[in-house]
């Protein structure tokens, strides 16, 4: 059985910063990428060419989800923030 990730994908001052959640282990040797940009959402090929980058793909049947999160848990006023998961699985290791 092939062990399974999950990839997230969030707003954060003005961009988007897509990782791959690997635990046990430190956040700073999650594998990551920021879109310097907060629109357009990055597109469904363009998260596949950042996550292949990172050595992995969306796993067979998987699809991305989203939900809202926010600045200040709990206040309605509070800044949303989007946040999508996708599991993931590394991609086969490539023989020389």
């Amino acid at each position: 059985m092939t062990a399974t990730f999950q990839a997230q994908m969030a707003t954060s001052g003005g961009r988007w910063h897509t990782y791959v959640v690997l635990l046990p282990g430190s956040v700073s040797l999650w594998p990551e990428h920021d879109w310097y940009r907060d629109a357009p959402v990055p597109t469904l090929t363009e998260r596949a060419q950042v996550l292949a980058a990172l050595g992995y793909e969306i796993a067979a049947g998987a699809e991305w989800e989203w939900i809202e999160g926010s600045d200040v848990y709990g206040d309605p006023s509070s800044p949303v923030r989007l946040i999508a998961t996708v599991t993931v699985q590394a991609l086969p290791e490539v023989a020389s």
